[in-house]
């Protein structure tokens, strides 16, 4: 009887980290669709709000898996339809998380290809009003032409 009254009760302490795992990765899976959601609208990724705390519950999601594959924590589900919660919330982080990366790569580049459009207009606007030629040597003087013309 006694031997049963431990089980009992860390299989509930169990129940009650697999539980508050599963929160956790709903909360994370959360934010990580909502920064989905506004990178497919365009927004670059620094002006995202959700990316403080996914870092944050990223963190503290990473921890747990160390925890448990480190062996100081231990995530033992005996009930199946938790278990089978937990893998379905863990594939719906993943999926989440892979768009995630698609889509920052995504914005990454977008930002790269706005930064250097503008540094182009700004090498361009230099050169138009420069007096040195690519060659850092005072360029030629340019020549105009003017209609004129003499009839005799």
């Amino acid at each position: 009887m006694k031997q049963a009254e431990p089980t009992r009760t860390s299989a509930a302490g169990g129940d009650i980290r697999i539980k508050s795992l599963i929160a956790l990765i709903d909360v994370l899976t959360t934010l990580v669709a909502e920064e989905n959601a506004e990178l497919a609208k365009g927004l670059p990724a620094s002006r995202l709000k959700q990316v403080d705390e996914k870092n944050r519950l990223a963190e503290l999601f990473e921890r747990t898996v160390a925890e448990c594959a480190g062996g100081s924590t231990s995530l033992h589900v005996r009930d199946m339809i938790l278990r089978e919660q937990l893998m379905e919330r863990i594939l719906k982080l993943r999926a989440a998380m892979d768009e995630n990366l698609v889509r920052l790569r995504a914005a990454i580049e977008a930002s790269n290809r706005r930064i250097e459009a503008v540094m182009q207009a700004i090498r361009e606007q230099i050169a138009a009003v420069s007096p040195y030629g690519a060659s850092g040597h005072v360029a030629a003087a340019r020549t105009v032409s003017s209609g004129t013309s003499r009839r005799a």
